[in-house]
């Protein structure tokens, strides 16, 4: 074996020369890969004047330096463009937005929160989604504008997935 499962970096063997570019060479990748952040969402071109250790999500149909390399994490170094495939379960930083993307089924996805529940402060604020709630109708007396209000909180609820129509 002459490279680590997941990210392919060179290990050094017995008697091997040049061991210093193989070290160097796993420290570049590691440097682009550790707490990963990209400049921006997926570009196609590589930047005219990109500076040393900024770090790309490359598009499909990419140009350049990065042609054939969908999807692959394209990082600048001092040796120029480090082209990182992506392994599943990856997640980068977008400087831009400050969202995270994760590498997910053979793709980039963003903008997406998986949880089973969200806490603020130990306090649980969202949790599973909840039955339906029923609308209201009837009763001796009614408030046109009270029950107006309900609805549109079931809607609002609804809408947003919180609880099932």
């Amino acid at each position: 074996m002459d490279q680590s499962a997941r990210f392919a970096l060179p290990f050094l063997a017995p008697g091997q020369t040049q061991k210093e570019w193989f070290h160097n060479e796993a420290l570049q990748q590691i440097d682009l890969l550790l707490c990963a952040a990209v400049e921006g969402p997926p570009r196609a071109d590589p930047p005219a004047s990109p500076q040393i250790g900024q770090c790309y999500v490359v598009d499909s149909d990419a140009t350049g330096a990065w042609t054939g390399q969908d999807a692959a994490l394209a990082g600048f170094t001092d040796g120029g463009w480090r082209i990182l495939p992506p392994v599943e379960g990856m997640r980068v930083l977008v400087r831009t937005t400050g969202e995270i993307m994760l590498y997910r089924n053979g793709a980039w996805e963003t903008g997406v929160v998986r949880a089973a529940e969200i806490q603020v402060g130990g306090q649980v604020v969202l949790s599973a989604r909840q039955p339906a709630i029923p609308e209201p109708s009837g009763g001796a007396a009614t408030d046109a504008e009270a029950r107006a209000a309900i609805l549109a909180v079931i809607g609002a609820l609804r809408a947003h997935g919180l609880i099932e129509s």
